[in-house]
């Protein structure tokens, strides 16, 4: 199952940036978040393939989801400027973003491509 991050726990599990001005991920796997608005269209149909992701990939990697309305901070932050935006976050390395509703087949390869994890 995906969790549902705060601006707290995204600063205790993904990246706090009031401490660190230079990218330092905290998580030890690698991360997906996917940052959603539930008047969202496009965010809809990304949820329920983000969610069979985040069983697929179980132990692999974390689906985290951060509810932009509710944590504008976090958000502006990251200079989110249309939903769904989705944030790859490979261990040891840049996080990349990506914008709008992608299809499984796309996430998959950039969780290969990107993350460097692969299906069971």
């Amino acid at each position: 199952m995906s969790e549902h991050l705060t601006t707290e726990t995204f600063k205790q599990k993904v990246f706090n940036w009031e401490e660190n001005s230079e990218w330092k991920y905290e998580g030890d796997l690698p991360a997906i978040v996917d940052f959603y608005a539930d008047w969202c269209g496009p965010c809809k149909m990304v949820a329920p393939i983000l969610e069979e992701i985040s069983s697929e990939y179980e132990g692999k990697l974390h689906v985290y989801k951060v509810d932009t309305d509710k944590e504008q901070e976090l958000a502006m932050a990251f200079g989110i400027q249309s939903i769904p935006s989705i944030l790859f976050i490979p261990v040891g390395d840049k996080p990349q973003m990506a914008a709008g509703a992608l299809p499984k087949e796309t996430l998959e390869q950039v969780i290969k491509d990107v993350l460097k994890v692969n299906a069971a």
